[in-house]
């Protein structure tokens, strides 16, 4: 990840993964690949930080797996969004668009 974006990233990751379930379960290393290709390459994702932050995420109740094979063959834990998860979801969006909207106001001096 460049390192620029690497103090942006805490803070988005749980939202940034919800998000990226929307579309049904994935496992750890599609998750990253995801991040990393729908955010133009700005988003990688370390195994240290992507792995906790889906086994906090579950202990939440914002995720629950199942094991499953990956395209190659092997076998992996897939992880899918609960209702409580796009609850989550949906509060970090509200969340975040109101930053954005207020970041962006600054900004321009509005």
């Amino acid at each position: 990840m460049n390192k620029s974006h690497a103090d942006l990233l805490p803070g988005m990751l749980d939202m940034l993964i919800l998000q990226t379930l929307t579309s049904g379960p994935l496992y750890g290393y599609a998750i990253a690949k995801s991040l990393y290709t729908t955010s133009k390459e700005v988003f990688g994702v370390e195994q240290g930080s992507l792995y906790p932050a889906l086994f906090r995420m579950e202990r939440k109740g914002w995720l629950t797996h199942f094991w499953g094979e990956s395209e190659t063959g092997r076998r992996v834990k897939f992880y899918r969004l609960t209702r409580s998860g796009r609850n989550q979801l949906k509060q970090r969006e509200s969340a975040w668009l109101t930053f954005v909207e207020a970041v962006t106001n600054v900004m321009s001096g509005r």
